[in-house]
């Protein structure tokens, strides 16, 4: 009968009014486009290959994919199943969601037992002073019941602050998941740009070499000035320092890939990835503004972070009114343990605590006021980190336009110095021509080369850069993470 009428304070406590706000998320950016709509490019053509900004275009989960790079999709496996940084945001989600799990307790009530024996020989006033009596044996057996009814919600409040802060920690695993993947593609991309300008410059550093024994032979036979060597030289020394530096980023670019990949430099082996067999996705999603903010992972943290703010002014606000305390103790007892389950003496106790603070210096009510400017923060925070991300989809938009822009100078500049070196060639097996002069257009050649693959590379990684900026499209595909615990789910 008494458990009823606990269970029954129970249902009226969860049935009372939760005090402060209730959380409303905040409305998307408005708008059609991330852009204005004159500056949204409609097509990037260069080099044979076009891009273009399509609404109806997915985002697939896989992004990286687009790329149809095998050995880019190998790098990205791997780093999704070692990488430390990723596991450690899956077992901080994995605590945020027992901690909500642990919260939930205090909607139960909390039942306690125990079982005592000893051996006594108390003091007793029979009137005449205080005498011992004759030692016994006492044993009892007794359980306890608490329940706090939630009359003004701050219990609710504080596990609704639970399970945003799950959807905070699932939102911002997301998150560290994105910039692993964009990382990743992105240090394969940069890694083999490296290596394409490393061999380009290799081949001018050997029509160097040839250039000098030219001029040294012409010298040597006094037709030629001392001069020309020393300017020859200098180039390919230039030339050397520049394949030193290209070789150090490669070297970081796979020590990056190994730190990403979750094993030291020692064991890592980078997979030969060339440049030229790196596909350019054609079709790029143009994402309307609300769509980012409602899956943009670090926005959805955003959003979780103040919504944990929003459950915290309530947590304050009941804090200012009384909370009620019920309890109950029932048992037996007898001199023998096993006395206790026949003819044992009951015993029983019922209490109600309603306590509450008269007189504590502003403390709570200041408490409240840090509360409500604590959510101001976050909503601010909120608000900064959407135009953020608009300002990234922005950059990377306007970046892949000037990308195709530059590849298709650099494209020019290129076919104009294949066509010199095809002209010295014919010259020179024409007799009307030096060997020098072959050598001059094939130099001039592969400098033009070296700045094709440069804008090649970086057409590419600004792709990557989109995907990361628009979220990656976790959203689309089965969900990478285990799913979060949304408030008001079953414990």
């Amino acid at each position: 009968m008494r458990m009823t009428a606990i269970l029954a304070l129970s249902c009226l406590g969860l049935a009372g009014c939760a005090l402060g706000p209730d959380f409303h998320r905040p409305d998307p950016p408005a708008g059609e486009h991330v852009l204005k709509k004159d500056e949204t490019p409609e097509s990037m053509s260069a080099d044979g290959h076009e891009q273009h900004f399509d609404r109806q275009a997915d985002l697939p989960g896989k992004w990286w994919m687009r790329f149809r790079s095998m050995e880019i999709d190998t790098l990205v496996a791997e780093a999704l199943v070692r990488s430390p940084g990723l596991q450690s945001a899956q077992a901080t989600l994995r605590q945020s969601q027992d901690s909500l799990r642990a919260g939930y307790g205090v909607f139960f009530p909390q039942i306690g037992a125990s079982l005592v024996s000893s051996r006594q020989s108390p003091l007793v006033n029979f009137g005449q002073g205080l005498r011992s009596i004759s030692p016994y044996n006492l044993s009892t057996l007794g359980a306890n019941v608490s329940y706090v009814p939630d009359l003004f919600g701050g219990q609710r409040r504080t596990v609704e602050a639970l399970g945003a802060v799950v959807d905070l920690q699932h939102d911002a695993a997301l998150a560290t998941y994105l910039s692993l993947t964009s990382n990743v593609v992105n240090a394969g991309i940069a890694r083999a740009g490296y290596q394409a300008q490393r061999d380009a410059t290799r081949a001018i550093i050997g029509m160097l070499d040839e250039q000098i024994r030219l001029a040294q032979t012409r010298y040597d036979a006094g037709t030629g000035a001392y001069a020309d060597i020393l300017v020859l030289k200098a180039q390919q020394a230039t030339s050397a320092a520049a394949v030193a530096a290209l070789e150090q980023r490669m070297d970081q670019s796979d020590h990056l890939l190994a730190q990403l990949c979750g094993q030291t430099p020692a064991e890592f082996t980078t997979p030969a990835i060339a440049l030229e067999k790196i596909a350019l996705p054609a079709e790029l999603p143009d994402a309307l503004p609300s769509t980012l903010a409602r899956h943009r992972p670090d926005i959805l943290a955003a959003e979780a972070s103040l919504h944990q703010a929003s459950a915290e002014i309530g947590v304050a606000t009941a804090d200012l009114f009384p909370s009620l305390t019920l309890g109950g103790t029932a048992g037996v007892g007898n001199s023998t343990i096993a006395g206790l389950l026949h003819g044992a003496t009951r015993f029983w106790s019922a209490q109600a605590n309603l306590a509450g603070s008269v007189f504590s210096g502003g403390t709570q009510w200041y408490t409240r006021k840090a509360a409500i400017d604590a959510y101001d923060a976050a909503l601010a925070q909120y608000q900064e980190t959407v135009l953020t991300a608009l300002e990234q989809v922005a950059d990377t938009m306007r970046a892949l336009d000037h990308d195709a822009q530059a590849l298709r100078a650099q494209v020019d500049a290129l076919a104009a110095a294949s066509e010199s070196e095809k002209l010295a060639r014919a010259n020179y097996e024409a007799g009307t021509a030096g060997y020098l002069d072959l050598l001059v257009a094939d130099a001039q050649y592969q400098q033009a080369r070296l700045g094709y693959l440069g804008a090649v590379a970086q057409r590419l990684q600004d792709t990557v850069a989109l995907y990361a900026a628009l979220g990656g499209g976790w959203w689309t595909d089965e969900a990478p993470l285990s799913p979060a615990l949304r408030i008001g789910s079953a414990p």
